[in-house]
């Protein structure tokens, strides 16, 4: 008897256990690693010097400008330069980098920032459109992209991996591009459609610990291999699929 009151108890306490993970798992991010294998992420040899660039101004959603200094030189920041905001591969990824949890950030001691290169006043709908939180400004003189030698043009290579953060095909994203072009309040393009953009991660001071320079609009570096090179131990997962929340 008392074996099988042992059993049923056991029986009994397997779906609290069970929920609780499964909650977790929903409240947590969870690990959905893209494959290293392609392409290492070690700490790679970086070639730039932030003094070039330090002084150039940056502007916020309100065209309240400071040095681009500012953010990295008391912190560690991952810094992600966008072509243009109406670019639908940027949007797509900046969709995932709003998903990053706050605190992620904030116990690894990192700042999450994005630089676009259209007028200020482009902010705000562009954060509104993508529900980004972070920090958000504009080099809209490309002052920053240019000296620090970000490609103009695009090159795709038959060996390139595409963006895991990219969902689009490009001639549907094309079109969501044209179509945000057209129904936007200011016509115009947000930025050159030729500057190409990038990520970097800098500071404290003027240290630079990684930088990438995208070649083309699918190019952007996976979130999380970014993170892990700033110090974030956790890997988040960035998928559309559907989660069961067990009640």
């Amino acid at each position: 008897m008392s074996s099988r009151r042992a059993a049923s108890a056991a029986r009994t306490a397997t779906p609290k256990n069970s929920r609780e993970k499964k909650m977790a798992k929903v409240v947590s991010p969870i690990t959905r690693q893209i494959s290293q294998e392609k392409r290492g992420i070690g700490n790679p040899a970086v070639d730039i010097r932030l003094e070039d660039v330090e002084d150039c101004l940056i502007y916020d959603r309100r065209g309240v400008s400071f040095p681009f200094k500012n953010l990295y030189q008391g912190s560690k920041s991952v810094i992600i330069f966008l072509r243009n905001f109406l670019c639908y591969s940027c949007k797509e990824y900046v969709d995932d980098l709003s998903k990053i949890p706050r605190g992620v950030l904030e116990d690894a001691g990192v700042r999450l920032v994005v630089i676009g290169q259209s007028d200020h006043r482009h902010i705000e709908p562009f954060c509104s459109l993508t529900g980004y939180p972070y920090e958000i400004y504009v080099d809209p003189e490309r002052c920053i992209f240019q000296k620090l030698g970000m490609k103009r043009e695009e090159k795709f290579s038959e060996s390139a991996n595409p963006s895991p953060h990219v969902k689009s095909g490009i001639i549907m994203g094309q079109m969501k591009s044209i179509w945000r072009a057209m129904t936007s309040p200011a016509f115009d393009f947000q930025g050159d459609l030729h500057q190409q953009g990038g990520a970097i991660i800098a500071g404290p001071s003027s240290q630079v610990h990684f930088s990438h320079f995208d070649t083309n609009r699918l190019d952007h570096m996976p979130i999380n291999w970014l993170l892990q090179l700033a110090g974030v131990q956790q890997t988040l997962d960035f998928s559309d699929k559907p989660k069961i929340i067990h009640v």
